[in-house]
């Protein structure tokens, strides 16, 4: 099985269009140090053929560009080796690059009812992709392992489990706390190898459930966001903090370093960076601390295989 990093970055990027922090700064000015990063999105397969895309941000178009694992197969006019997409939410940088693969090539689109239900009511990418291309849309239950399918209703080689993660529904929904479903992780697994991957963007606290889904897993790719509890209001960037926000940081007693460096996976990785976390400088105390604890930084185009 592999995975492919295909976005990094939390919304907006690196460097963010509308963003003079130090980093989006340097990575403005060409840092070769702070790289620029697209924004979070991830690729697997069992077979190097066929690929799912978990979460599908609004900068699909250049990362399915850059690699040419996912270009058009050789031999037809049109077609993708993508055969799925699976939601982890309905955050924007989420979802809205589904409406870049709009143009015909059947594949399955897979969230719970709750994410479904918001993409259909408040941010209708349902209804608007169903004038393009047929884009059937399966419910993922949670705590329950289903295959995922290629098109023509084959085995993929891929078992999916979605666990409930405690998280806010988007800012475009209608306040309705307690959904079930409103942010969830992914368990996904290759029973013919073994391999197990457990994707998890958008983490509000070390949860037992987390836990669970995390053991024995091969590969960890976590959200890694803020560096500090304090680091937007402390930046004077806004009033909220990473855990308001519903993001665990990076550091501290409570932070999910401490957890991910106690794991045994081979694999540890920080995706869904914002343009702020100070661990994006590869010269940093933040990034050295993180790398010597068995944790990468992601970058746009890492692979792992397990």
């Amino acid at each position: 099985m592999r995975i492919r990093i295909l976005g990094s970055a939390a919304g907006g990027g690196v460097p963010q269009w509308n963003c003079r922090c130090p980093n989006c700064e340097a990575a403005r000015q060409g840092s070769t140090t702070i790289r620029p990063r697209t924004q979070s999105s991830v690729a697997v397969t069992a077979d190097n053929r066929y690929w799912f895309l978990l979460n599908v941000s609004a900068d699909v178009r250049a990362q399915l560009a850059a690699c040419s694992d996912l270009w058009p197969p050789a031999g037809t006019p049109r077609g993708t080796p993508i055969v799925g997409c699976v939601l982890t939410d309905a955050e924007i940088d989420h979802t809205s690059g589904l409406l870049q693969l709009r143009e015909g090539c059947i594949f399955g689109i897979y969230s719970t009812p709750t994410v479904r239900r918001w993409l259909s009511e408040h941010l209708p990418i349902r209804s608007v992709l169903s004038s393009f291309a047929d884009r059937p849309w399966i419910d993922l239950p949670l705590d329950e392992q289903i295959e995922l399918k290629l098109p023509d209703g084959a085995p993929s080689g891929l078992q999916l489990r979605a666990f409930e993660l405690d998280g806010d529904e988007p800012r475009f929904v209608p306040a309705s706390a307690g959904a079930a479903g409103a942010v969830v992780g992914l368990e996904i697994e290759e029973p013919a190898r073994g391999g197990k991957i457990v994707y998890a963007p958008g983490i509000a606290e070390i949860s037992d459930r987390l836990r669970s889904a995390a053991a024995g897993a091969d590969c960890l790719v976590i959200d890694g966001t803020f560096w500090s509890d304090n680091e937007l209001p402390s930046m004077g960037i806004g009033n909220l903090t990473a855990r308001e926000m519903g993001h665990v940081p990076v550091s501290g007693t409570e932070g999910s370093l401490d957890w991910l460096a106690s794991l045994p996976a081979r694999h540890k990785v920080y995706v869904h960076i914002n343009n702020t976390n100070p661990m994006l400088d590869e010269t940093g105390a933040q990034f050295r601390d993180v790398s010597r604890q068995g944790v990468r930084v992601a970058q746009d185009g890492d692979e792992f295989e397990i």
